[in-house]
């Protein structure tokens, strides 16, 4: 929780189901970064920019909050 500078935050409670970008993957704005599993619904998080992936917070089968900081994007 908190600001991170590229912080890409998570707009749902749900498990991380899969992962799509690893440290250090040049993503553009609309890539899926991960997909989100909430109320068996899958929701995909996507990229607001094009930038880099330099953190990662969260692994498959992670529980997450709304709020939460997933990723940080550069």
């Amino acid at each position: 929780r908190g600001e991170i500078q590229g912080g890409i935050k998570s707009n749902m409670q749900g498990m991380v189901l899969s992962m799509a970008v690893n440290r250090g993957s040049q993503v553009k704005k609309g890539e899926v970064l991960l997909v989100l599993e909430a109320m068996k619904m899958e929701n995909p998080i996507q990229s607001p920019v094009d930038g880099k992936v330099t953190d990662i917070f969260v692994d498959v089968g992670d529980v997450v909050q709304s709020g939460d900081v997933l990723l940080v994007i550069e």
